[in-house]
């Protein structure tokens, strides 16, 4: 089963009731004689001029949606469009985070001798958080790995006594540094996986930055050891209480070949760890997104800035700041990412508009091929593209005679953004499109639908309504408020809530009036902040309180004094005390 939705277009012609005649032999002149050789024109003057209707030829936007291949979470999963130079296809891809989906969890940890309380908190987690995640998924695996730095100098010390163990100092027995042991595959037995947890012990290196980045590529590329479910949601959650090495950070240690990106495990452990670069942010960023995989980062609070400014650069991520690394902790941090990366009480509504603006400079037909695949998600939409250069123009595919353009362009001129003068002699119908525009745009009918006779037809959506003189408004794109678009608020406008007067937000659920945000002295959030959605918020960020009335760091003893008495205007400190006297009108 196929869905096509198609828009007439013209080939020669800015208007939509004009088609082109494609008989060789057709009568060169107009009856007035002012546009010889044109072979674009209304149909009952083609018709008139000697152009039969077998020879009519219009061309076409085809937008076809393929229903027949399945899906879950991507809708569309197919879409196939043919574009003529000049025109454009628009279309919708709906995201929905289906309800209790399967969850992979990858636990990649540093364990170096920091990281020993915080490992032993891990041991209660696994059942814990199943446990927890039954509420939004029926199906989780989760899977161990850990990590240390590059295990050469000087990221480590290379005595004799110390490389199979880094603790001996302290009459410790650990385990040697690595740059990633891959420990356990996806798994949904709980009981195994505290079982690994319970048996892992730390390991120790030199300097304070750790090898996490260099790990989390290989969880991410090493997917048939680690075990990611092809259909599964996938979590990559790194724990360390320490920032990461950085592409380029090996030159220390004399290693300047850039990281491959590859999967380089043998019997679990990264062997190239010796012999490449960390990767770079952008390249850990790719295979993450090439994976389906989101990133966790679970980090003690000292080092939070520093990944705060790593997560921005990591599309699909998501940041926790950890006070104890302790299980309660660790499990609401991961639902809360979850949440977050899910948002599954939402579908999501991308409206997505191709063009063509010229065809290759041989004037051929051309197919490309594009996905569409949101960050996080193994399903995406492919989209077929089928530029169509060329008509039957006769044997030399020509519009008009000799000393015209070819079938790919247009008149002379018209190619270079100039309206084609077609030759009638009442112009009053020349080019009505602009009546199909709204205010500021360049785009008739706001790219869903097409414009006849100066008036928008809306396309047709299987999603929902799109109406509107301009077709600018439809009720399945905004956000939904209690069950209801806009809140029951307002109205769709190209995506976006148009509130009812009185009322403002995304989705129309916040009031205008600042009524809530007058302090007792009748001043909106006491002359200090904005009020927005019916809150402060202070522009100073030393003040806070629903009034924006606290600011416990701002004045000195004496000044807290000053401001709490209204009949204070000073006070006099002695040089003797230091102590602020009473205060004195």
């Amino acid at each position: 089963m196929s869905i096509i939705f198609t828009t007439i277009l013209l080939l020669c012609c800015s208007e939509l009731s004009f088609l082109l005649c494609r008989l060789h032999d057709f009568v060169t002149d107009f009856q007035d004689g002012s546009w010889p050789g044109q072979r674009c024109d209304l149909p009952v003057n083609l018709l008139r001029k000697g152009c039969g209707p077998e020879f009519l030829e219009q061309s076409e936007v085809k937008v076809e949606v393929n229903a027949t291949i399945g899906s879950t979470q991507v809708s569309p999963r197919d879409i196939n469009i043919t574009l003529r130079p000049g025109s454009e296809a628009s279309f919708i891809v709906a995201v929905k985070q289906l309800e209790r989906y399967p969850v992979d969890l990858y636990y990649l940890v540093d364990v170096s001798a920091s990281m020993q309380e915080n490992l032993d908190h891990l041991k209660t987690v696994g059942v814990a958080l199943s446990l927890r995640m039954t509420e939004h998924s029926s199906d989780l695996w989760l899977g161990f790995g850990s990590f240390v730095d590059k295990p050469v100098s000087p990221y480590i010390n290379v005595h004799p006594s110390k490389i199979n163990n880094p603790c001996s100092d302290y009459e410790i027995r650990c385990r040697p540094a690595h740059g990633f042991h891959h420990v356990l595959s996806m798994t949904g037995n709980m009981t195994e996986f505290t079982r690994v947890i319970k048996r892992q012990r730390i390991s120790g290196n030199m300097d304070t930055p750790e090898g996490g980045l260099d790990a989390m590529l290989q969880a991410a590329v090493c997917q048939k050891a680690v075990g990611w479910r092809p259909q599964a949601k996938r979590l990559l959650l790194l724990m360390t209480d320490q920032p990461s090495h950085l592409a380029l950070d090996s030159r220390l240690a004399g290693i300047v070949t850039p990281h491959d990106g590859l999967c380089h495990l043998e019997n679990n452990i990264y062997t190239g760890s010796t012999r490449m670069d960390h990767p770079s942010v952008g390249q850990l960023s790719d295979k993450l997104l090439d994976n389906h995989i989101y990133s966790i980062f679970a980090v003690e609070k000292q080092q939070y800035q520093w990944y705060e400014e790593l997560v921005r650069l990591l599309p699909g991520s998501y940041l926790g700041k950890l006070g104890l690394f302790q299980a309660p902790n660790l499990i609401e941090l991961v639902l809360d990412a979850y949440k977050v990366q899910s948002a599954s009480d939402y579908n999501v509504y991308f409206n997505i508009t191709i063009g063509l603006r010229s065809c290759p400079d041989n004037g051929e037909d051309e197919d490309v091929q594009v996905m569409v695949r949101p960050v996080g998600y193994n399903e995406s939409t492919v989209i077929r593209i089928h530029s169509k250069c060329s008509c039957s123009c006769g044997p030399e595919k020509r519009c008009h005679d000799d000393s015209q353009s070819q079938c790919a362009g247009t008149q002379d001129g018209a190619s270079q953004g100039q309206k084609p003068d077609h030759g009638l002699t009442d112009d009053s119908n020349g080019d009505s499109n602009w009546k199909c525009r709204a205010d500021g745009s360049d785009v008739d009918c706001s790219g869903r639908g097409v414009c006849e006779c100066g008036r928008c037809v809306c396309e047709q959506n299987r999603l929902g309504t799109v109406y509107g003189k301009y077709c600018e408004i439809d009720d399945f794109s905004c956000p939904y408020e209690g069950g209801l678009m806009c809140g029951g608020r307002g109205v769709c406008v190209l995506g976006e809530c148009v509130c009812e007067d009185g009322w403002t937000g995304d989705s129309c659920t916040c009031h205008v009036s600042t009524a809530t945000c007058q302090s007792a002295s009748g001043l909106v959030c006491s002359g200090r902040g904005r009020c927005e959605c019916g809150k402060c918020v202070c522009d100073d960020p030393r003040y806070s309180g629903d009034f924006c009335e606290r600011c416990p760091a701002c004045q000195s003893t004496c000044q807290s004094y000053w401001y709490l008495s209204v009949s204070v205007r000073y006070c006099k400190i002695s040089l003797a005390s230091g102590i602020c006297s009473e205060p004195t009108e």
